[in-house]
């Protein structure tokens, strides 16, 4: 289920570094953030729907990965955004 593209655009021009940045990893971790929500909600009503559970699984992994990537590259930017986005850091 991909994200409505006004959704997209908007979380995009909130987290994006300069004018044309839709790459970064701040970027990245945003809109996985944001689709992991949608996703969880639908798999709240549709509990045996296992082929969104696992695209859900892999999403998280990619974030996780993203966000130990940033963390290792700039830990002030990592702060910044797990404190923007409300997400649990170890």
């Amino acid at each position: 289920m991909p994200l409505n593209k006004e959704v997209k655009t908007k979380v995009i021009t909130d987290y994006h570094r300069h004018e044309t940045d839709t790459g970064s990893p701040e970027v990245q971790v945003a809109i996985l953030t944001s689709r992991i929500l949608q996703l969880t909600e639908h798999l709240r009503t549709h509990k045996h729907d296992e082929a969104s559970r696992r695209g859900l699984l892999q999403m998280v992994g990619q974030r996780r990965r993203l966000l130990a990537y940033l963390r290792k590259s700039d830990y002030q930017r990592y702060l910044a955004l797990t404190e923007q986005l409300k997400l649990r850091r170890k």
